[in-house]
C-alpha cells in the first residue's frame, strides 16, 4: 500500500506514489506514513521528499497548502 501525491504548481503538475513523505510545516518537517489520520497543514519554505518505488525525490516549495485522506495527498505548492 502507499500514499499516491498529486502535486500542483501554477506552472505543472505531477501524480507520484510513496511509502513515507517529509514535509516542510510551520512548526518543523513532519512525516506522513501510509494509514496516517486525515490532515490538512500549511507548508513552509523548504523540501517536500518522498521515498517511493524510484528511491527518494524532492522538490523545493516558497510555500503552500497539503490536504490528505485515504491515502491520497493533494499538495498545491509555489516552486
Amino acid at each position: 500500500m502507499s500514499i499516491k501525491i498529486d502535486i500542483l504548481t501554477p506552472e505543472w503538475s505531477r501524480s507520484v506514489e510513496a511509502e513515507a513523505v517529509f514535509l516542510p510545516g510551520a512548526a518543523g518537517v513532519f512525516e506522513v506514513l501510509v494509514n496516517h489520520a486525515p490532515i490538512i497543514s500549511t507548508l513552509d519554505a523548504g523540501k517536500i521528499r518522498w521515498r517511493g518505488p524510484e528511491g527518494e525525490e524532492s522538490l523545493s516549495v516558497k510555500g503552500g497548502v497539503v490536504r490528505l485522506k485515504n491515502n491520497v495527498m493533494s499538495i498545491c505548492a509555489e516552486v
